[in-house]
């Protein structure tokens, strides 16, 4: 039998509270049946999260900065193998709990419209045409190609969803067909037709008055019938109650959960199918309508062979975790996904050279690390990696907090710094925000609004310290670690080189090293525009594509989308326009990555492409 006829067979055989139960994302064992226990909800944004150790790789923002898709299908499909190597050790106890499944609510592929949305970092860009390439190289590499799954990927949060974080739950999401075509929903569509994604999961949000859980018109009529997708629908967690609570759409939780069940939505993340029972009863949903979602679900479980001894997965050990292969990759990763934005001709540096480090973020973990991680055992941070490449003197200095720092420290942790400045022969300047500034809604502690921010300047407390330290007349290379647009517009003005560096992952320092000191040549892009202020931008709850993204925006960007620089010189001479010549003219080995836009109506990315290139050589690379 096929997996679905499969599904079809055991749902028949369950009553109606045992196919409801089915359907929440804790979902019991039935025993009679033969069904364990099992929870749906486990996270892989950038490694297998929240379950141990594992390997981390950049925050999803840096790796679509590598513009390197084949890559990326590699991390994932590293990614998998771990995840299905914890799967298979916690089963030895029995069943899996949480985060311990195959199912992975991942990758996140919202458009990040405004730097100041928290959760931009999880998303590979501003660009629909790049986040759907990375999105489904990501689900290709997560779900292998076999008969079997390997994992199942979500594509998340659909649709028109991009804060602000505080908003999330009560919010209602208008724009005209074009800006939903266009930007909101080009890259689900893209995904869908190209990677075959298991699962939805819909945003807290509504869209047009509906709630994006229960929306027909998102979730019935654009999602199934014009993009064909045959998978299951999951919601955000609590967003099912959110439409009685917050959206005030219906007044009970068994009226919300017959309307999501009703509009498409399979598995619930929540507590509101608790009352799907009652919602039968009274007559709001049909039993049917009930049957048809079960049968989605179990069609899954039975594609990942959780019900079958000779999956060809089961055999995946834990001796890939975090092993050789992955943690190369790992650093591969991490050096394509910084990017160099400014250099004098200061780098690479000499190794035999004096180097003050200074930044709140020069010895930071979390930095490596953004949002929804593993945890490594082995981890770089950015001065660890310098300390280990650097063969002269290091010198470290904190210089002050990340956002603030007491009057008292504050003072000797500054002064310090100028004293290792005043020593140094170059000052990396490693600086900028964290996890803990930007994020989720409730987990970004010193964030100033709910996990996004108000503006896109680097704290107070840190340009004190680097107007203290330019002042020594050291030269400056600025490291700026973050997962979105910070104003950079000061370091531009005056640093010697400024080096955009994006959550890195655990070989975050090894990879910054190896860029400083000239064992990598950088390759990375900006898959965001660095604006200069959010003054030259509309309000984050306008979500017109007006003014927004490389596409739209009618002002000076400070760096634009898809700027990054090497060592040396790479030349592009277009011969026509899909045919490139390059050529590499330094003395670097350059992974270059070419862009091809097209200006019709307005600029607007259609291609890419990583090519190698060896100092001197030429290439020439034909679009189709």
């Amino acid at each position: 039998m096929t997996f679905r006829e499969r599904a079809r067979e055991l749902v028949s055989r369950m009553t109606l509270e045992e196919k409801c139960s089915q359907m929440q994302y804790r979902s019991p064992a039935i025993e009679r049946l033969g069904i364990p226990a099992y929870n749906w909800w486990n996270e892989a944004l950038h490694g297998v999260a929240r379950a141990g150790c594992a390997t981390v790789f950049p925050q999803a923002i840096g790796m679509a900065a590598s513009f390197d898709d084949e890559l990326l299908k590699e991390a994932a499909e590293a990614i998998s193998d771990e995840a299905r190597a914890k799967y298979n050790e916690f089963k030895t106890f029995g069943g899996t709990s949480w985060y311990q499944g195959l199912t992975y609510w991942s990758p996140n592929i919202n458009i990040f419209r405004d730097p100041r949305w928290g959760r931009g970092q999880e998303t590979y860009g501003e660009d629909p045409y790049l986040t759907g390439r990375m999105g489904a190289a990501f689900i290709k590499g997560l779900q292998g190609e076999g008969e079997y799954r390997k994992l199942d990927a979500t594509i998340k949060h659909y649709a028109v969803h991009s804060g602000p974080e505080k908003l999330r739950h009560e919010f209602d999401a208008r724009v005209d067909d074009k800006d939903l075509y266009e930007t909101y929903l080009s890259a689900f569509r893209y995904c869908i037709e190209n990677a075959h994604p298991s699962a939805v999961m819909g945003a807290y949000n509504r869209f047009r008055g509906e709630s994006c859980c229960a929306s027909r018109k998102l979730l019935e009529d654009i999602l199934r019938g014009e993009f064909g997708f045959d998978g299951y629908v999951v919601s955000d967690c609590g967003a099912i109650c959110d439409i009685h609570e917050h959206h005030h759409i219906t007044h009970t939780p068994a009226e919300s959960a017959a309307l999501a069940v009703n509009c498409g939505c399979d598995l619930n993340c929540g507590k509101a199918y608790e009352w799907l029972m009652d919602a039968v009863e009274q007559g709001l949903v049909s039993e049917d309508t009930v049957t048809r979602s079960a049968e989605r679900l179990f069609e899954a479980r039975f594609r990942l062979g959780m019900f079958d001894d000779d999956c060809p997965y089961n055999s995946i050990g834990t001796e890939v975790i975090e092993c050789e292969k992955h943690t190369a990759l790992n650093l591969r990763m991490a050096e394509e996904s910084m990017v160099l934005l400014k250099n004098d001709g200061i780098l690479p540096l000499k190794k035999n050279i004096r180097v003050a480090v200074i930044g709140p973020n020069a010895d930071s973990r979390d930095v490596l690390l953004g949002n929804y991680n593993g945890t490594p055992s082995v981890y770089y941070t950015l001065l660890r990696g310098i300390q280990e490449a650097c063969a002269g003197e290091v010198l470290y200095a904190e210089g002050c907090g990340l956002v603030r720092t007491d009057e008292q420290s504050g003072s000797a942790l500054l002064r310090e710094a100028v004293l290792r400045a005043k020593r140094a022969d170059v000052v990396v300047m490693v600086m900028g925000i964290s996890p803990r500034i930007e994020g989720e809604e409730g987990d970004a502690g010193d964030s100033f609004d709910n996990g996004d921010r108000i503006d896109i300047e680097l704290p107070a407390v840190q340009k004190e310290l680097y107007e203290a330290v330019l002042k020594t007349g050291a030269p400056i290379v600025f490291v700026n670690v973050s997962g979105s647009c910070v104003s950079l517009c000061r370091q531009q003005e005056t640093a010697n080189a400024v080096l955009q560096c994006f959550y890195p992952g655990a070989m975050g320092g090894k990879a910054l090293a190896n860029i400083l000191f000239g064992e990598t040549a950088p390759c990375g892009r900006l898959p965001v525009t660095f604006y200069r202020g959010v003054e030259d931008l509309p309000p984050v709850e306008d979500y017109s594509m007006e003014n927004r993204t490389y596409k739209f925006f009618k002002g000076d960007p400070l760096y634009p989308f898809g700027f990054g620089l090497t060592y040396g010189e790479v030349t592009e001479k277009w011969e026509d326009e899909n045919t490139v010549i390059l050529h590499n003219g330094g003395a670097f080995f350059v992974g270059y990555t070419v862009l091809k836009f097209v200006n019709d109506p307005h600029k607007e990315l259609k291609d890419f492409r990583k090519v190698p290139l060896e100092p001197g050589e030429t290439r020439k690379v034909i679009f189709k």
